[in-house]
């Protein structure tokens, strides 16, 4: 039995039948191919699909797509565009936070939620609210640092003017 569910994702309605059992991340990557978000555990260990649901930061791989139904869905591919980045991408860029990549968009993604609902944060702070976030290659100072960054800098741009 297939269901149909009515989603916002990045700003325009969708409309969509999928299997009720479909997961999120699945229906963002296969059905919508919005691939920023990434698989990497289906167990919400790793934070890789982590996406924005009503202005939240959720894992997808623990949320079925009809669950969404209704709902607000924000991946990263809205998160700044190549020629204006978000403040987070921005720092990442600017404070090598990633190597590999692969949990980056996860990263930025829980970053974004974090500033919105702390924009001043501690190291501390940061940490504790990425500790849901993994990241095999880093040793996690430089997404730190580039989560302060982001914060130092709301509007992208380092202290003094354009990068």
């Amino acid at each position: 039995m297939q269901t149909e569910i009515n989603v916002t994702i990045n700003g325009q309605a969708s409309t969509d039948v999928v299997e009720p059992r479909l997961l999120l991340v699945h229906y963002l990557r296969e059905v919508k191919r919005l691939t920023g978000t990434h698989v990497g555990c289906d167990t919400s260990n790793c934070g890789a699909c982590t996406v924005h649901l009503d202005g939240r930061a959720i894992k997808s791989c623990t949320m079925l797509a009809v669950q969404a139904d209704g709902h607000e869905v924000e991946t990263i591919e809205s998160i700044g565009t190549e020629h204006d980045l978000h403040a987070v991408q921005e720092g990442f860029r600017q404070c090598h936070g990633l190597q590999c990549g692969y949990c980056t968009p996860g990263m930025i993604m829980a970053s974004v939620a974090l500033l919105k609902d702390n924009p001043n944060p501690t190291e501390e702070q940061i940490r504790m609210d990425l500790e849901g976030n993994l990241c095999r290659c880093t040793g996690y100072q430089k997404i730190v640092d580039s989560v302060l960054w982001a914060a130092e800098n709301p509007d992208g741009l380092p202290a003094g003017g354009a990068t």
